[in-house]
């Protein structure tokens, strides 16, 4: 079992004169007088029953005893101002749990929080993606709620839906619209979507996220709305994620319907293109939701003003 230490000032004092050779350059270090450095180095020579100095030529010398510990208690007070800024550091980070539908954290969101990042570093932002942020179409009931913010889990929830969430701030960033997606590959085949009839001659990719049934729009309504009849809407592959449908769409797989706002990045970089102008609103939309408490955390309030800013600049339509 360890014996007490001595005085953490008595060190502090010994390892300052040690460093410098001198009491007085010591006490300058410290802020005190030379006679108080010198009072805590004779309580720590008392302590330990040592001697830890010799003085020569108006200086110090360092006896065997010291010589063997001023190394690493050297060490020890390093690593506690290194531990101290680390709580310092940890007290100042400010803390964002953000949850997201996970095409939307994947496609929208993550590609543009290095912007929040540069302009809020001291800012940790934890974002996770699940389903269950997309609502039920039946309607919120407790799944619903269970969710959103308050819970301890997230301080923002980014939800597809209705946007009826009593008890939260609700700031909507989104109104959502569906149209086919492909590859410019596909334009300069045998045969080119110059008009929605020509999808006879492609494979549909089915993104199931955005049927009917998760508040969007299928290959069958999205048809009926550019009155073709005549394209077989049961071939093709069907993704439980809209990212994979996207992905499809940019190998050349065929053409997903898909909303546009999920593939900004993809259409402003040429790896998508939408052939046709026809766009169907789905009946859900992107909201966002937070603390109604005015004493939201600061982080909090940022990241959000930010999502909000960020929507209005980027939005689609």
């Amino acid at each position: 079992m360890h014996k007490p230490l001595p005085p953490l000032n008595a060190l502090r004092a010994f390892e300052a004169a040690a460093r410098h050779r001198s009491i007085r350059k010591a006490a300058l270090e410290l802020h005190v007088t030379p006679a108080a450095v010198s009072q805590q180095v004779k309580l720590l020579e008392s302590t330990l029953g040592v001697r830890l100095f010799d003085r020569v030529n108006r200086g110090l010398a360092l006896t065997a005893e010291a010589q063997a510990s001023v190394g690493r208690l050297r060490e020890g007070f390093d690593a506690l101002a290194s531990a101290v800024e680390l709580m310092r550091a940890q007290h100042s980070m400010q803390s964002v749990r953000v949850g997201a539908a996970p095409s939307f954290a994947g496609k929208w969101l993550a590609p543009r929080i290095q912007g929040y990042c540069s302009v809020f570093p001291d800012t940790d932002v934890r974002i996770a993606a699940d389903q269950k942020f997309i609502d039920p179409q039946q309607g919120l009931g407790e799944a619903g709620l269970a969710t959103a913010p308050g819970d301890n889990e997230f301080d923002i929830a980014i939800r597809f839906g209705r946007g009826i969430y009593p008890g939260w701030r609700v700031d909507k960033l989104f109104d959502v619209v569906a149209t086919p997606l492909c590859s410019p590959q596909l334009m300069a085949g045998a045969h080119p979507l110059l008009r929605p009839a020509d999808l006879r001659h492609h494979t549909l990719l089915h993104d199931d996220t955005i049927s009917a049934e998760q508040g969007g729009v299928d290959w069958n309504a999205w048809l009926k709305a550019a009155k073709v009849r005549d394209v077989d809407t049961l071939r093709g592959a069907h993704f439980n994620q809209a990212v994979m449908g996207l992905a499809a769409a940019i190998d050349g797989a065929g053409v997903v319907l898909s909303y546009p706002l999920l593939a900004s990045s993809d259409l402003a970089q040429g790896r998508l293109i939408a052939p046709f102008d026809l766009e169907v609103k789905v009946d859900f939309a992107y909201f966002m939701l937070s603390a109604e408490n005015a004493d939201i955390e600061p982080g909090v309030a940022a990241f959000r003003d930010w999502m909000i800013d960020t929507a209005r600049t980027n939005s689609p339509q």
